[in-house]
């Protein structure tokens, strides 16, 4: 078997239990599932202190090319995206945060106003909604040309003229893609928040814009600024690293690109669910 051949064999511990027979128990199922889970967070865990330790020691000085894939990185997972938020805040705005008003004002709840919009758009919808769209949209483009990449044998290639393909291929998507979820997420909160109000106005909702921006600007903290920059860096970095991952990490057939697209995006949401639990368990003990 020659070196062409060889990288197409993957003989990982992921790739064993993915492809073995299913289980006639029940129970045997839920252990290999529990077992490919633990064994996939191991390997999700290595692969970002490798992509960690390279952006700490080759970021200091970054060559003019890995700065240039940076700012491609960061217009394709934010200014190329902007458009499509626009539309997603407006409509944000329309459904949820001006039915919001109306039914507060109807109840006579509207001194709720600020706290309400600040819990459901600033620190849970907003960031949210914007993680699953950068997934959609650049996520699973990651899997498919990393996955390409891997399969056509370009990796070898790299290393052999001496590039090392995390810093080449994915510390500028980890960049990009946590730049642009933040700038996306404050640009979808603003529009969320401006066309909501334009919605109660519609409405004939009895709230003056000072009285709508000076509720929501009293119910922000400090707190909800600095944990908003940290959650939506933190969902961008890890939407890159387990894209990237199941893209490149492991020898990939063509034919399974599809398969591990499927499951980038799956593992993706789930772990980002899980990290904005631990924010929210941050907002509750302050």
């Amino acid at each position: 078997m020659d070196r062409t051949e060889a990288s197409t064999v993957d003989v990982s511990r992921t790739s064993i239990l993915l492809r073995a027979p299913v289980p006639r128990s029940y129970a045997n199922y839920i252990a290999r599932k529990i077992f490919l889970f633990l064994v996939t967070l191991q390997e999700l865990g290595a692969f970002a202190l490798i992509t960690l330790g390279v952006c700490v020691r080759k970021l200091r000085r970054p060559a003019p090319l890995i700065r240039e894939l940076m700012g491609q990185q960061i217009a394709r997972s934010g200014v190329r995206l902007l458009p499509m938020f626009v539309f997603v805040a407006v409509a944000l705005g329309f459904l949820v945060i001006g039915q919001t008003v109306a039914v507060l004002a109807r109840v006579g709840a509207i001194q709720w106003l600020g706290s309400i919009m600040v819990v459901a758009v600033v620190r849970e919808l907003g960031p949210l909604l914007a993680a699953l769209l950068v997934l959609a949209r650049v996520g699973t483009a990651n899997v498919v040309e990393l996955g390409t990449v891997r399969a056509l044998g370009e990796i070898e290639a790299l290393e052999a003229l001496r590039i090392d393909p995390v810093h080449y291929l994915v510390v500028p998507r980890v960049v990009g893609m946590a730049v642009g979820t933040f700038a996306l997420t404050v640009y979808l909160i603003l529009g969320a928040v401006l066309s909501g109000y334009l919605w109660a106005f519609l409405q004939d909702v009895p709230i003056q814009p000072g009285d709508y921006f000076s509720q929501l600007a009293g119910a922000l903290t400090y707190l909800d600024f600095a944990l908003l920059a940290l959650k939506t860096a933190a969902f961008g970095f890890i939407i890159a690293i387990v894209t990237c991952y199941h893209g490149l990490a492991r020898p990939l057939p063509l034919e399974d690109v599809s398969n591990a697209t499927v499951r980038a995006v799956a593992q993706s949401i789930v772990a980002c669910v899980l990290v904005d639990a631990l924010f929210i368990l941050v907002y509750l003990n302050t």
